[in-house]
């Protein structure tokens, strides 16, 4: 691996997803946006721009994140989907430690302070 080269993709859906994905890394990381859909040449076009990377899927747990994550297993089966708990819904609603806890079940290095907010939060 190149120094500087970011081997890990989260695939979010929207922009306020992407930003509290982005505050719990630790890890260079490229977060892409779908913006809740996606075209099958968009999909293409990320599967050949992160060709040999770690693709991971992460989205609400609503009907249009079930969609969302059905196209990518039937489009992109190498990806890995990660899940909120359903009680947060959507992936912004969902506090900074849960979304850090998921991540590092998936081998992503998060800032240690939102795993020490779940030691105190409960």
């Amino acid at each position: 691996m190149e120094i500087g080269q970011i081997e890990k993709v989260i695939i979010v859906e929207g922009t306020s997803d992407k930003k509290k994905v982005k505050g719990v890394l630790k890890d260079p990381v490229d977060i892409i946006c779908t913006n809740g859909t996606i075209s099958i040449s968009k999909l293409e076009e990320i599967m050949d721009e992160h060709y040999g990377k770690e693709v991971y899927i992460l989205v609400d747990a609503d009907e249009a994140g079930e969609k969302l994550r059905k196209q990518f297993k039937r489009e992109y089966p190498e990806a890995i989907h990660l899940y909120i708990d359903k009680a947060y819904r959507e992936v912004e609603n969902a506090p900074a430690h849960h979304i850090a806890t998921v991540l590092l079940s998936a081998n992503i290095d998060v800032n240690a302070e939102y795993l020490e907010q779940r030691m105190y939060n409960g």
